[in-house]
Parts: structure tokens; sequence; C-alpha cells
């Protein structure tokens, strides 16, 4: 059947892309932080050989992506997940959904990456579906310095690390030390009479070193922050994000990417990702809104205002 082109793009915005040449649909499952369950599995490769071309591939995002539906089949292929408590979505621009490093297990990761994923998947991606941005938004979580997630080419990143504490008088000098070969940096330096220092400018605060100390100069304790990131994107333009100049505590993550993403949609042109946002408006200008908590009180107003359209005189 010939589809129209409104057909298409609605079908979009409900998280089925075209498959090229065809009248059929790749449909993006999305779970929290990319987590499935051995059942939404089962569900998953049921649903593509029903309604599908038997076939599932996972996207860069973490979503689950059925291969070669028919148009025709797409609502109930949507009514046969939605019994099984998984649902399609994932495109516009909206809040994306949210992808999260393995740091939950990973012997490297300093913070429980999934379920930070999971609830601001509860708060963003479903709690602010019906919220419209000026570009789609993009989150990425890492828990360690790996950067294997590459949160911070994301348009909000977030970095677990430590903030290291070194006890330099409960340093033995020992002929071998198991903090200073622990660290990949070189951060942590012997010197000629054994003893250790340690190098802030080089330190990547990714915690390797944390109880290696039988004495403890690097305490057991993990007083975990995050660097949050900003502005990030891939792809035919590349920006790196703009790390806030400040650390945020994971309890606070969640009000800092609310504040961020209400600058956003307050400032941003439509069309316009948020990096370009950032770089036009500056990076004290979002840094200072979230710490005076202004744009948290206007959320309502934010929220249901038109998006900014770029004028003529606009820079």
């Amino acid at each position: 059947m010939a589809l129209s082109r409104e057909t298409v793009t609605a079908l979009k915005g409900r998280g089925f892309l075209r498959n090229r040449g065809t009248d059929c649909f790749s449909g993006h499952v999305v779970t929290a932080g990319g987590v499935y369950t051995a059942d939404d599995l089962y569900a998953i490769a049921e649903c593509a050989k029903i309604y599908g071309n038997g076939k599932v591939s996972f996207t860069s995002r973490q979503s689950a992506e059925i291969v070669g539906i028919p148009a025709e089949h797409i609502d109930e292929a949507e009514a046969f997940l939605r019994e099984r408590h998984l649902s399609f979505g994932g495109t516009g621009a909206r809040v994306r959904p949210i992808t999260a490093c393995k740091g939950t297990t990973c012997v490297f990761g300093n913070m429980d990456t999934q379920a930070l994923a999971a609830r601001l998947h509860e708060r963003f991606y479903l709690g602010m579906r019906e919220v419209t941005l000026p570009h789609k938004l993009k989150i990425g979580i890492g828990g360690c310095p790996n950067s294997c997630m590459k949160p911070s080419l994301n348009d909000i990143g977030i970095e677990a690390r430590v903030l290291l504490s070194y006890d330099e008088s409960a340093c033995r000098g020992c002929p071998a030390c198991a903090a200073a070969a622990a660290c990949r940096s070189g951060a942590i330096l012997r010197g000629e009479d054994g003893f250790v220092t340690l190098d802030p400018t080089v330190c990547r605060s990714c915690g390797l070193c944390v109880g290696r100390c039988p004495f403890g100069a690097f305490p057991k304790e993990r007083d975990v922050v995050c660097l949050v990131t900003v502005g990030g994107t891939w792809g035919k333009t590349r920006r790196d994000g703009t790390p806030l100049s400040f650390p945020v505590y994971p309890e606070e993550v969640e009000e800092t990417l609310l504040a961020i993403l209400l600058f956003y949609r307050k400032n941003g042109f439509k069309g316009e990702r948020l990096g370009t946002t950032v770089d036009r408006l500056g990076i004290a200008a979002l840094e200072g809104a979230i710490r005076d908590g202004s744009l948290l009180a206007e959320q309502e107003a934010i929220l249901a205002a038109p998006l900014c359209e770029r004028t003529e005189a606009a820079p």
C-alpha cells in the first residue's frame, strides 16, 4: 500500500522507522537503561516472529529493534507488547531513552548506573513523554572515567567519579605501593624515600586506588560525585560536552538534569541542539540557572510555553 508522508511521520513518532525501499518498519522497544529481563527477551522474540521478519537488532541507544513489521500490523504489534508490559518509542524532539553502562556490576563501577537510569527513565523519558523540546535530548550514564558509554558525547552526560582522600601521614613508605600500582594515570608517585605523593592534576578520580593501602593512606570509603557534561554530540557535527564547573552528588542529579532541561526548553530555538544553545548563551548562564533554582520555580510555565523560533536578528 502507498503510505503518505504524514503516516510515515506519525509512525516515526511512535517509535517505528521505515525500512529502506519497503512499507515495513523497525520498531524500537525501550526499557529502563537498556536492561531486559528474560521474559522481556522472550516477548520481543515472539513479537518479531509474529509481526516482523523474525530478526531483532540492538541499537547504539540500547533499544531492541524489531525489524520488518508491515505498516498494517503495527497496531497489533504494539498491543502484543503492551500486554507484556513493554512498549515501542524512543524517537522525536523529546527526551530519548536513557543509556547506561554496566557500572552496576562492573568492577570499575563507582555507582549503580542502572538504578540511576531507571529513575531518570521514569521521571524524564516516561514522565515528560509529552514535552516537546527544541530537538532530541540524549542522556548517557557512565560509572567511571573509562567512559565506555561515552557520556560526554550525549546532550547530557553523567560520569561517576571518586573524590579521592589521601592521608599522607598514614603512608609507611612501603617498597611496593599497592595504591601506586593500581593507579593507571600515574597520579601516585613514589619518591626516593619510598613515600608517595598524589598529583591532583593527573588524577582521573577513577577510584582504583581506594582501599589499596593496608594502612589507610587511601581510605576504603568512597565519596562519589558525578561529572555532568552538557551539549555533547556525535556524527556530522562533533561537540564534546562542556563539563559543569562544580561536582554534582548522586542525590542532586535529578534536580540538576531538570534544571538543564528547563533551561533548554526555555531558551533553545526550535531545531537547535542543546550544545548550540549553550554555545550561544554561554555555560555561565546555564550554571547560574542551575545554582539559583529559578527555573524550577518556573517549571509549569516553561513547559506550557511555545518553543522559541529563530528570527532574522537572532545570532
